[in-house]
């Protein structure tokens, strides 16, 4: 999928048709879709579809998955998504630790890293992390497609013929669109950084930057991998082919993390097949995030929210309790002060009140279908969140009345890596005309 300049060759998969089709073969799954069924869900003709389908199987894309029984004449072959054929990197930085995932363009995790990590260590030093992670994971999970005389300190991500990129992720607020950050709250010193340039300059790749709620809630909102992908080769979409009438596209579910155990793992693997219906109908969810820092990503049909200068979600950062404790940010009665505060002290019941006076309010200003709640402290007592943040929710919802109930709040699925994957689906997501947002 690179071109011989080394820079991913995508100009043949950037036409909104072709993303339909892509994104018709990722939800199918393994049992794959006909052509038939394609024009029939994006609304083009068969003859386009015929045309697109050639030249994703010409490019590695797609291939052939069996044959299905037809009502009538031969029976018909199924398209499937060849998942090795593209692959791109993600990393979340923290505040104290890196997680990098390597995904194929199914989602599924080929492999990863985790390192602590000192964001105040100054750029170079964490430059060098992410190097170093991104190399070892490429060399991992990719080596086999790099020629043996690439496979050189620096050279393994350009030489790979799959990798689209890396997706980085961090706490706010950024600039989203030039890849600059801002006074990322604590971290003063990297105000006005261009990391994305540095980052692209050092590894010779495409580098996408995000906040960490952005990039978990677009991991959210694309589904991820497994769960229930496949069944039916997908439901609705909203939006249908270019210049044709008709036409719905298909979306499956999601994965459950495997790091949320018992009940609290079948939680999070409906919330995550709720979150992908949600934003595929045109619904709306937050994610709620909740570690060494406190944020929100917002997803509005199907498409994240970043608002017009990209610094929507953080939500953290709205005052509640005027006069109150000073926040790392400045300002004094912050929500993230008050809800890390009572994280300190033991007080998990105070600290899930904190968290859900601020989705109330969120509920109440933006209506949303959803509250998903995920980080690494949520991770660490996922009961106690979810009941805490509903009981506020459902006082809410009793005394305003109607008919409706409360906002439901569920787990977020994959743990403490989702935001590490959903910065791999800051690469992905595009392909299959995903994650474009306001």
């Amino acid at each position: 999928m690179r071109g011989a300049a080394g820079g991913a060759n995508l100009l043949a998969l950037r036409s909104h048709n072709t993303a339909l089709v892509l994104d018709l073969l990722r939800t199918a799954g393994g049992a794959g879709i006909s052509r038939l069924e394609l024009a029939e869900r994006t609304g083009l003709t068969p003859q386009a579809v015929s045309k697109i389908t050639a030249r994703l199987r010409g490019e590695g894309l797609a291939a052939e998955a069996g044959r299905r029984a037809s009502t009538g004449g031969k029976p018909r072959t199924v398209l499937r998504l060849v998942p090795g054929a593209g692959h791109a990197l993600g990393v979340h930085l923290d505040r104290d630790e890196l997680r990098a995932v390597l995904v194929d363009l199914d989602g599924t995790v080929v492999a990863e890293r985790r390192a602590p990590l000192d964001l105040g260590a100054g750029a170079e030093t964490v430059l060098e992390m992410v190097a170093r992670a991104a190399e070892e994971l490429a060399a991992e999970g990719l080596g086999h497609l790099v020629a043996e005389g690439a496979r050189v300190p620096g050279a393994a991500l350009a030489a790979a013929p799959t990798l689209l990129g890396l997706g980085v992720a961090l706490p706010g607020p950024l600039d989203h669109v030039r890849g600059v950050l801002h006074r990322i709250t604590g971290f003063p010193g990297w105000d006005g950084y261009p990391l994305r340039e540095a980052l692209e300059r050092r590894l010779g790749v495409p580098v996408v930057v995000d906040k960490d709620t952005n990039a978990a809630a677009l991991g959210l909102a694309v589904g991820g991998a497994g769960g229930e992908r496949g069944s039916g080769a997908g439901g609705q979409r909203g939006s249908g082919a270019v210049g044709e009438t008709g036409g719905a596209g298909g979306e499956g579910g999601s994965r459950a993390g495997a790091e949320w155990g018992g009940g609290a793992g079948a939680e999070a693997a409906g919330a995550g097949a709720e979150a992908a219906r949600a934003g595929a109908r045109g619904g709306s969810f937050a994610y709620l995030h909740l570690g060494t820092g406190l944020g929100a990503g917002l997803v509005f049909g199907g498409g994240v929210h970043r608002g017009a200068r990209t610094g929507a979600g953080e939500f953290g950062h709205q005052v509640v309790q005027l006069d109150g404790p000073p926040c790392t940010c400045g300002a004094r009665g912050c929500i993230e002060a008050l809800c890390l505060a009572a994280v300190a002290r033991g007080d998990l019941a105070e600290a899930a009140r904190v968290l859900g006076t601020g989705a109330a309010n969120l509920a109440g200003l933006l209506d949303i279908d959803l509250v998903l709640l995920g980080g690494r402290t949520v991770a660490a007592a996922p009961e106690a969140f979810v009941q805490g943040v509903g009981a506020v929710l459902d006082a809410r919802a009793r005394r305003e009345g109607g008919h409706d109930g409360p906002v439901p709040v569920r787990l977020a699925p994959a743990g403490t890596r989702g935001v590490a994957e959903g910065a791999a689906q800051l690469l992905l997501a595009p392909l299959f005309g995903r994650g474009e947002g306001g």
